[in-house]
């Protein structure tokens, strides 16, 4: 027993001592596509427009939106070109961007104005949310996405 003591205070030295792993360039090209794409589709939603939204998002998409409905793609694309689902103002911050192989997980917050026909329309509203993306035949498409409003 008096041994054990010394060698895990040793183990833990040693751990501590080594130098952080620097990222490789495929990880960053990968982190800066993520970003790349999360920007284009917070344009999508300011430009209202369903085809850039349509090629960011794979066919199985879904979302549990800020309404506390769960979505298809389809759906969502629908109430956008019915108007239903417009923002007119959208700030995204990425606060956590992690990646585990081919996936991505994204998550921050987010400052919306609504517009069109949105129950909420002209309210300014914060929001947290997880975006989940994965690399497919070598493009990135979003899988998932969950977003709530953040209660005052």
């Amino acid at each position: 027993m008096i041994f054990v003591a010394p060698l895990i205070s040793a183990g833990a030295a040693v751990a501590s001592t080594q130098a952080p792993v620097a990222p490789t360039s495929e990880a960053i090209l990968a982190e800066t596509e993520v970003r790349r794409l999360n920007d284009e589709e917070v344009a999508a939603f300011l430009h209202n427009d369903p085809k850039a939204m349509e090629q960011l998002w794979s066919n199985d998409f879904v979302v549990t939106n800020p309404l506390n409905k769960f979505v298809t793609k389809q759906q969502v694309l629908g109430m956008v070109q019915a108007g239903v689902l417009v923002i007119t103002s959208y700030d995204r911050q990425i606060e956590y961007l992690k990646f585990y192989g081919d996936t991505a997980i994204a998550a921050g917050n987010e400052t919306v104005v609504w517009g069109g026909k949105m129950p909420n329309a002209g309210k300014t509203e914060h929001l947290r949310f997880t975006g989940i993306w994965m690399k497919r035949h070598g493009l990135w498409q979003e899988v998932a996405r969950h977003a709530n409003i953040v209660p005052q």
